[in-house]
Formats: C-alpha cells, sequence, structure tokens
C-alpha cells in the first residue's frame, strides 16, 4: 500500500485544456455514450414552490447573506428534488429533502471549499467537520457543556442548517432512517477529509484510490433518503444485507461520477489541480484530457450497468426490495437530467 502510495504521489495532474477555445466548442446537453435512462419530467410549479419554501427557510435561519442568493437560485434545489424523487409521498417530505441538500451544500462551501471565497478551507477541516456532525449526532455530557454546545450550533449558519434540517426530517423519518441518514453524512465528512489531505500534499491517487475515496465523498446521504421520501421504510434488517449494501453504493457511486463528468470544465477553470475521474486517469494513465474523458464515461458505465444488473436480479425476488432499488434508480436519473439541462452551471468538453 505505502509504495503504491509514493508511485501515485510521483504523478502530475495534466494542464488544462485552452480556455479560450473551450470555452467558443462547449456542448451542452447529455454526455454522449454515458448510460442513463431518462428521468420522469419534474412539475415547474411544484419545483417553484419547493424553492420558495426552501428560500423562506433559509431567510428565517439567516443560513446565508443576500450576496448568495444568486447561487441560490441557479442550483434549482426544487427542480433538483423533484426530478430525484418522482415518487416523493407528498410535497412536505420533497422539501425536506431540499433542506438537506441546501445544507449539505452549506457545509461543503463555508466548511471545505477554498476557491468559494466563503471561510472555507483543508487546513483544520477535521475540527470543523466534528462539530458538524454533531449538529446531526448530538453531544451529550454535562449538563452546562450541553447548553454551550446547543449555543454553538445555533451560533454558526451552516450547523444551524444541518440542525434544523435533520429535525425536519426526522418528524417523519422513522428514528431507523434517521440514524442510517446521520451516519451516511459522518462517510460524508470522511471523504471530503481524505479529498482535503490530497489536496494539501499535492498527492495524486492510483484511479483505483480515487474511486474509493468518492465511494464516501459522494451523494450517498441523498439517495439514503429515498425510502423516508417515498412514504414507506425499508427495514433496517433488510438495508444491512450485503447485497442491498452493494446496490446502494453502485447507484451512489455512478451517480457520482455523473458529477466528475458534467462538473469537469467548471472545475478546471476554477482550479486546473482540481481532483476528478478524468484527471486521474490522465495522469496515472499518462494520456490527455480527451483520452480520459472518454475513459471515465466507459468506468462510469461499467459501475452502472453493475447497478441495474443487480437491482434487477434483488428485484425479481422482493417487492420490497424493487420499490427501494426503484427509488434508487429514480434518484440516479433525476439527478443525471438535472446535470445534464442545468447549463448555468455545467458545460461539456468538445470532445466528440
Amino acid at each position: 500500500m505505502s509504495t503504491s502510495t509514493n508511485a501515485a504521489s510521483t504523478f502530475t495532474l495534466p494542464g488544462p485544456p485552452d480556455p479560450a477555445r473551450s470555452l467558443r466548442t462547449r456542448r451542452t446537453g447529455a454526455v454522449p455514450g454515458l448510460r442513463h435512462r431518462p428521468a420522469a419530467p419534474a412539475d415547474p410549479d411544484k419545483a417553484a414552490e419547493v424553492d420558495r419554501r426552501l428560500e423562506e427557510w433559509a431567510r428565517e435561519l439567516d443560513l446565508f447573506p443576500a450576496a448568495w442568493s444568486g447561487d441560490f437560485a441557479q442550483f434549482r434545489f426544487g427542480r433538483a428534488v423533484c426530478l430525484q424523487h418522482p415518487a416523493a409521498a407528498d410535497l412536505e417530505r420533497l422539501t425536506v429533502a431540499g433542506k438537506l441538500l441546501l445544507a449539505e451544500n452549506i457545509v461543503d462551501s463555508c466548511y471545505c471549499e477554498e476557491d468559494e471565497g466563503r471561510g472555507g478551507a483543508r487546513r483544520g477541516l477535521g475540527g470543523r467537520l466534528v462539530m458538524a456532525q454533531s449538529a446531526l449526532d448530538p453531544f451529550h455530557g454535562a449538563p452546562e457543556y450541553e447548553t454551550r454546545w446547543r449555543e454553538g450550533v445555533q451560533a454558526d449558519g451552516p450547523l444551524r442548517s444541518y440542525h434544523w434540517a435533520l429535525k425536519d426530517y426526522a418528524a417523519f423519518a422513522t428514528p431507523s432512517q434517521t440514524d442510517r441518514f446521520v451516519h451516511d453524512i459522518a462517510r460524508l465528512h470522511m471523504g471530503y477529509l481524505a479529498e482535503a489531505s490530497w489536496a494539501e500534499t499535492r498527492h495524486v491517487p492510483r484511479v483505483w484510490e480515487y474511486l474509493v475515496m468518492r465511494q464516501f465523498n459522494n451523494f450517498r446521504p441523498c439517495l439514503s433518503i429515498v425510502d423516508a421520501v417515498d412514504g414507506y421504510e425499508l427495514p433496517e434488517a433488510v438495508y444491512a444485507r450485503p447485497e442491498i449494501q452493494r446496490i446502494t453504493a453502485l447507484a451512489c457511486n455512478a451517480t457520482t461520477l455523473v458529477n466528475d463528468l458534467y462538473s469537469f470544465t467548471k472545475e478546471l477553470a476554477s482550479d486546473p489541480e482540481h481532483l476528478n475521474l478524468p484527471q486521474v486517469v490522465a495522469a496515472n494513465e499518462r494520456c490527455g484530457l480527451k483520452a480520459a474523458y472518454l475513459r471515465s464515461v466507459e468506468i462510469h458505465n461499467r459501475v452502472m450497468e453493475a447497478f441495474e444488473t443487480e437491482a434487477a436480479e434483488l428485484s425479481a425476488a422482493s417487492p420490497l426490495v424493487a420499490r427501494y432499488a426503484r427509488g434508487l434508480d429514480d434518484w440516479v436519473a433525476g439527478n443525471h437530467e438535472w446535470h445534464a439541462t442545468n447549463t448555468e452551471r455545467y458545460r461539456l468538453p468538445d470532445y466528440w
């Protein structure tokens, strides 16, 4: 393991493509050749209502300054959750899914992302993320320190967003579903820390190492709520089965690689050394970014094919598992549609 890591750290990331050429010829729409299925259309009125509720909630809790409102509007949280949860039981559950998604983005932007200009930094990230986890996984101790902890959580916007979003989720989710989400956020935080440590040490991982990191730093907290949002529970004893964990991980990994592919040019423009799958493939396989990008599409497709095949096999034996697998598949399809059509945020390189 140590030999592999040392060898990988000698790789260098390829330089970005010529910005002038890339801006003239960038494509929009779906990545050609990317394995995906069409998503159910999002009801624009429902999406607008979710956005209205989220904006009101964020304003009441003072989660971010007015100057960030443009970023909020550009993200289209309402449309995202309507696409990702087409079988949602009601508008209230869709709104809470949006609150959780918004809170995760606030923590990421304010604590992790140095290029956001919002206070995020790699150095000291572990301490901030432990406090963030405590907003979901409460501190228990001497009463006077619990009081100070509660005051500290409410004094910080990202922590407030986590705390109140989870409180609203727990109002309709079962204790088991709520605990599942809390543990998946801990996984996400571990992934944040791995990515930050590699960036701080300028380590370029092997492809398999990068994919392991992305299994933690991915959308799993969003997918782990599909049954609660749809109005039922996949029992813990079923959810914990290795084969269910595997299709869950495959779905999460596939959709996270979708994000790598669609955010590729955006990340290169803001940080030419930002780690994503095409960059890591290029460094490891000593090839250009175009070849690495197309290879990354193939890697995604193999993960997606494994998810579809194994989910279908498990679904054939259990209607309940079939419902859960469909919820995962709906989230993956909806998230792909959101990326492919959100042209204000994402453009594709002209590699076809």
